[in-house]
């Protein structure tokens, strides 16, 4: 539900899905892609609530404090008593890029529905979710459930994030059918289009998926190449700015709210792709996924 303070809407953003400690080289910090998106969807003037579930343990009861540090709505974070909460082992190569060994049988795996997260849906002015925490049945029920409970205007954002063997063909063709939005890169790209069995050029493969799944818009990712947003009709390129890389932990999350919040307010494809990428090089200049943006960019309207 859009809520106009002023002359200004502040848009209701939803981050679904799994919430965790990304154990770095250099200590752990709150992470999981949803909530990243969140956090960066807030620091760029929305309003954001945090869909989740962590253990009824020291790790878990820290989530929920930093939350509250971070002002980020939690009240949809349930807390599991049989399941502890998510970590996830970060490795970074000599590029700072991530390699992910993430633990099983964790509380985010446990999202239960519930009447308020179906009032939660309704209000939605946009919610992002990814492949990961469909690995589980339960999980992966409460998204389902949550997006078919979402408003036809709401923006249901896709954000892949393939890891290790958390995916395969019946869950993004489904996850697919539920979205008006794609978001992937460009290593994910052959994947999805070997899964789906879409073949061609890079523009053959975006044209098929918007066709097949009537998705509005998709956005392609990069790394230092930029990246690409490709709708019907419509199609933008930006080759990104360089950044000196501290790690690239969350610049994917924080691009899909720059992405997200500029689709909302109706900025052009141009515009909307130079700010996602001046928001993602940033990020990708701190460590961890959760930095504070300069007001620069999170003012930037």
């Amino acid at each position: 539900m859009t809520i106009v303070t002023g002359n200004k809407p502040d848009y209701f953003l939803v981050g679904l899905g799994e919430i965790l400690w990304d154990l770095l080289p250099g200590g752990k910090r709150l992470g999981g892609a949803p909530a990243n998106f969140a956090y960066q969807a807030q620091s760029l003037g929305g309003i954001a609530a945090v869909v989740s579930c962590v253990g009824n343990d020291d790790l878990g009861h820290e989530v929920l404090r930093r939350l509250d540090d971070l002002g980020l709505d939690r009240r949809y974070v349930a807390v599991d008593r049989d399941h502890p909460t998510g970590t996830v082992t970060v490795r970074l190569n000599a590029d700072g890029h991530p390699d992910y060994t993430i633990q099983e049988e964790v509380a985010w795996d446990y999202m239960p529905f519930s009447s308020g997260l179906q009032a939660l849906a309704d209000r939605a002015d946009a919610v992002c979710y990814g492949s990961l925490c469909q690995r589980e049945a339960v999980s992966r029920q409460t998204i389902r459930q949550f997006l078919a409970a979402t408003n036809p205007a709401c923006l249901r954002i896709f954000d892949i994030n393939l890891r290790q063997a958390y995916y395969g063909r019946e869950s993004i063709h489904v996850l697919l059918k539920l979205s008006n939005v794609f978001k992937l890169n460009d290593e994910e790209l052959p994947v999805v289009a070997q899964l789906l069995r879409i073949g061609g050029s890079e523009t053959d493969i975006l044209a098929q998926l918007v066709e097949r799944y009537a998705l509005r818009l998709i956005a392609l990712t990069k790394a230092r190449d930029g990246s690409r947003l490709y709708g019907s009709g419509e199609d933008s390129a930006h080759r990104g700015y360089p950044a000196d890389i501290a790690d690239t932990v969350g610049a994917g999350d924080s691009f899909t709210a720059a992405l997200t919040l500029g689709l909302l307010r109706g900025h052009s494809l141009e515009r909307i792709n130079e700010h996602a990428n001046r928001v993602a090089s940033f990020v990708c200049t701190q460590p961890g996924a959760m930095p504070s943006l300069p007001a620069a960019l999170a003012q930037a309207d």
